[in-house]
């Protein structure tokens, strides 16, 4: 549960303006989360699009040189845009660091052969088109779980919600975990509890949601939440570092996602993007610290979780069986 009596973090600027007679007003307790991950802290990290094997190898170097704590990595392209022998080697490189690797499920439509995602409508958006894309998620979910992967990435309802009963009835490990993609992020309350309840295990909203949306949410909901503090440009291109304590305050447990606005697109990725994956990359671990030294600076980076956590807690979900 929230302290209310903690002091309330410094926001950016406050005392030169209040200096000046302009400051703001005090944040209002109600506003904040109550809740927490398992554990303690109010915060985990996450470096997202990391690619491959060499993309991962850059980011824990970078990460480690600029003392950038990270919870987790996840991958964009799909599990099948990666041999066994990469997802083993990321898994091991991942599981040492207790680090925890997110790759994404299957075929989805803005990949398939239908017209209308290209449509000014979007038409179904990333969602598996047909049993066969659903089929296709599952493959990879097996797949990936067996060479040791225990957080996968989806992009749509009915995925998730098989996914959810596979794990429940032990087809997939019961300690695999389920992040919901940006590309279908609930813009509400009621569409974020029915996320959890679907059987996801942190849900990412859209990076342009409010500060007021977010105290919504976590007053139905304590999943984890995941947010893009700088957004690709295909997702926004938001870059919200100076919301970061706020976004905290108001969307605990949160995930900080470190993205990158004004690169090029990298999925589905391949060997003839090698150097965008890799300097991006690099840029993502980088700005990560700065918005943690912005943190350091308004005195809200002490409520990060413990490093080597990856579980969401007891979550509300609906019943697998009729």
């Amino acid at each position: 549960m929230t302290d209310l009596s903690a002091p309330a973090v410094r926001r950016p600027g406050e005392q030169a303006l209040a200096a000046l007679g302009l400051a703001a007003p005090a944040p209002d307790p109600a506003d904040a989360s109550p809740h927490r991950f398992p554990g303690g802290g109010s915060w985990r990290t996450e470096i997202p699009s990391c690619e491959g094997p060499e993309a991962l190898a850059v980011v824990l170097a970078e990460a480690a040189r600029l003392e950038v704590p990270v919870h987790r990595v996840s991958q964009g392209s799909g599990v099948w845009m990666l041999t066994d022998a990469e997802i083993t080697e990321m898994a091991g490189a991942t599981r040492e660091r207790g680090i925890e690797l997110c790759l994404f499920t299957g075929p989805r439509g803005t990949w398939d052969t239908g017209g209308a995602v290209r449509s000014d409508s979007r038409g179904g958006g990333p969602r598996a088109r047909g049993h066969d894309a659903v089929a296709g998620c599952v493959e990879d979910a097996v797949r990936a779980t067996e060479l040791g992967v225990r957080c996968l990435l989806v992009a749509d309802e009915g995925v998730l919600w098989a996914l959810h009963r596979a794990r429940e009835s032990g087809v997939l490990p019961a300690d695999t975990t389920l992040k919901v993609s940006a590309l279908i992020g609930p813009v509400n309350p009621v569409s974020y509890a029915v996320f959890e309840r679907l059987g996801a295990d942190s849900i990412n909203v859209p990076g342009d949601l409010t500060l007021a949306h977010l105290t919504e949410i976590r007053r139905v909901s304590g999943a984890p939440m995941d947010m893009y503090i700088e957004a690709p440009d295909d997702l926004g291109g938001q870059v919200r570092m100076y919301e970061v304590a706020e976004l905290i305050r108001r969307g605990a447990p949160l995930y900080l996602k470190f993205g990158l606005s004004k690169a090029p697109g990298i999925y589905p990725w391949g060997a003839h993007l090698r150097s965008v994956a890799l300097d991006t990359a690099r840029e993502r671990v980088r700005r990560g610290r700065l918005v943690l030294d912005l943190l350091a600076r308004h005195g809200a980076d002490g409520g990060m979780a413990p490093l080597g956590t990856r579980l969401p807690g007891p979550l509300h979900r609906f019943p697998t069986t009729d």
